[in-house]
């Protein structure tokens, strides 16, 4: 049995079954995939995959329980490997950050710019998409965290903590109807068409609720997956735009105007999610400790040792984040 073979039939599980997607994500061939997991199988003495001719069609009972254990021995293999990097040079290292594009355009920037004189010898790499996505990767150890408002909570081994809250804003273009309203209602902004996130992206959910819970049904005529792209929109009058609050710009923004919803929607909070079993590297803590300075080391450490969520929710109940 080799590391190489656990890691294939973990990478196929991961990837719905797809051995050449497989192979494409970890530079190999196929042919070689579809041979080692055979030669596993033989030593195991039982299939891992059904086959219907030369495609994996579902993954066996025994198959299950063999890439749960894959998963866990990959996961230790890679601490023992970050463990001999810490002692060998903690000031050297990669950090992989899976986050949402308003998160890396809005947030991400000038913390990774103070971490970069702190460890000018520690390479950063971003990985963006949906909060699910993101958070997969995060759970797979694809990514050392994920940064995220939503998608987070799908997944039982990642600790979440919560870094900041956040408000939106209803923007729209210079002299519009809703600027001469002192304090706009959710009815106000129903009355015209709406650009704002996808469904699943930036707090979309709480936004749907606090129609939905006041009986009314917005005209959303366009979504997209980061503000840039409904700032685009906004501009061309297609409809009044909900953003979080921290995507409006007021220099590069000016020709629009930003008004406040903090009061219609309620705020979100944003999370930082670490893989429970992961070891982390001293960088680490330190660049959570620059995008969260209320999440030293010792209280990220103490949350990560909690196995239930309700736990982890406990120990931040009376803390008091900053509001974006």
């Amino acid at each position: 049995m080799k590391l190489q073979q656990l890691r294939y039939i973990w990478e196929v599980s991961r990837n719905n079954l797809n051995v050449t997607a497989t192979a494409d994500s970890l530079f190999t061939s196929q042919p070689g995939i579809s041979k080692q997991i055979r030669l596993l199988e033989d030593e195991l003495g039982f299939p891992i995959f059904v086959r219907n001719g030369k495609h994996l069609t579902e993954i066996t009972p025994a198959g299950k329980a063999i890439i749960e254990l894959a998963g866990d021995i990959l996961s230790k293999v890679e601490n023992i490997r970050n463990l001999a990097d810490e002692f060998n040079d903690n000031k050297r290292g990669e950090l992989s950050i899976a986050t949402t594009h308003t998160q890396a355009r809005y947030q991400l920037p000038k913390m990774i710019q103070k971490f970069k004189g702190l460890y000018p010898d520690v390479r950063f790499s971003l990985h963006q998409g949906t909060p699910l996505q993101i958070a997969d990767l995060a759970s797979r150890g694809m990514a050392d965290m994920a940064i995220a408002t939503e998608g987070l909570e799908a997944f039982e081994n990642l600790t979440m903590l919560p870094c900041y809250d956040w408000n939106r804003c209803i923007l729209v273009p210079k002299n519009h109807p809703l600027q001469s309203i002192d304090r706009i209602s959710l009815q106000d902004v129903a009355e015209y068409p709406i650009v704002t996130y996808v469904y699943g992206f930036t707090g979309r959910s709480n936004l749907d609720e606090a129609f939905a819970q006041n009986h009314l049904h917005p005209k959303v005529v366009l979504t997209a997956v980061d503000a840039d792209v409904i700032k685009t929109y906004v501009r061309l009058n297609l409809g009044v735009g909900i953003i979080a609050r921290m995507a409006y710009d007021e220099a590069i923004d000016s020709d629009l105007v930003a008004i406040d919803a903090s009061h219609l929607f309620g705020k979100s909070t944003t999370y930082i999610g670490l893989r429970k079993d992961k070891f982390l590297r001293g960088y680490i803590y330190d660049f959570i400790g620059l995008f969260a300075p209320h999440l030293p080391r010792e209280q990220v450490q103490k949350a990560m040792e909690q196995s239930e969520k309700k736990d982890v929710d406990a120990l931040f109940a009376e803390l008091e984040l900053p509001v974006y």
